[in-house]
């Protein structure tokens, strides 16, 4: 199957848009469309937390009054906790400190989600086209964002560890999350400290959480983006049989394009494992992805 036409795809979703472009402010569409899916999510998380909080409790003076301050909180929280995490381990400063635009965008994405009369809540019919949707966002991150800090480091030692770079994808990618779970930011009571989801019994089977450094680590592979990932590609090369030329890497665009088509196709699994399409049995049923 050719790339060429989600290599396409990518680089006209990474070009800058008007009117951000007038002013010379970079923003292109692939991080709006991020930015509102985001904040559609969490609107919609939020909403059925509150239904379910209303038939479990049915006491409403528990339920805190929503501000907009802690909804752009949790989406700013969600996007750069991680970077603010991992940063300061590596001596990078995140993306919120150099520039204002993106958080810039994701509170307005905000303001715009919050201010839709009725958003539907998840189903199989709108979530299933938005899992290839989000397979392109979060390739993204994940294959472009997330390396070259890794990769470009000052330091010989960060620059060639791999361990770096799979754990700054981890970090990076569920960091945010992470915080907003064990704060309880998209509960409809007020902040409580509490287990995250991903603590809890089989929350490390969340496709979220072991997608990243899994794609990261294939992007690396594939582009030769260390020196580790090279060895490793002509050592499995090898036990397949390969015996000829050396294998080369492939043009980061591509290898990019196949991880979107393979996140897409995870996520796609995800959505209809959790809205009734997937067959399960015995532990299967225990597992949940989120």
């Amino acid at each position: 199957m050719s790339l060429q036409p989600f290599i396409s795809l990518y680089r006209y979703a990474l070009e800058p848009i008007a009117p951000f472009s007038w002013f010379g402010v970079k923003v292109c569409s692939i991080e709006l469309v991020a930015a509102l899916r985001l904040c559609t999510v969490l609107r919609q998380i939020k909403e059925d937390l509150y239904a379910k909080h209303q038939r479990r409790a049915g006491d409403k003076q528990s339920v805190e009054e929503r501000s907009f301050l802690r909804d752009a909180c949790t989406s700013l929280t969600i996007k750069f906790g991680g970077e603010a995490i991992i940063g300061p381990l590596l001596g990078v400063p995140p993306s919120f400190v150099l520039s204002g635009v993106p958080p810039g965008v994701y509170i307005a994405a905000q303001a715009i989600v919050e201010y839709i009369p009725v958003i539907p809540p998840m189903s199989l019919i709108t979530e299933l086209p938005l899992s290839i949707v989000d397979g392109f966002t979060r390739a993204l991150l994940l294959c472009s964002l997330i390396p070259k800090p890794v990769i470009t480091h000052a330091s010989p030692v960060i620059a060639s560890s791999p361990w770096t770079l799979l754990l700054s994808s981890l970090v990076i990618a569920n960091g945010g999350f992470f915080i907003t779970s064990m704060f309880s930011f998209l509960e409809p009571t007020p902040l409580t400290l509490t287990t995250p989801a991903a603590m809890k019994p089989y929350g490390w089977t969340a496709t979220d959480l072991w997608c990243a450094p899994f794609i990261t680590g294939l992007y690396a592979l594939l582009t030769h983006a260390q020196p580790f990932w090279a060895e490793l590609h002509s050592v499995i090369s090898t036990v397949l049989g390969n015996t000829g030329d050396k294998v080369g890497p492939m043009d980061p665009e591509a290898a990019r394009a196949l991880c979107a088509l393979i996140l897409a196709g995870m996520f796609t699994t995800r959505t209809a494992k959790n809205y009734g399409l997937a067959w399960k049995r015995g532990v299967a049923e225990k597992i949940k992805t989120q």
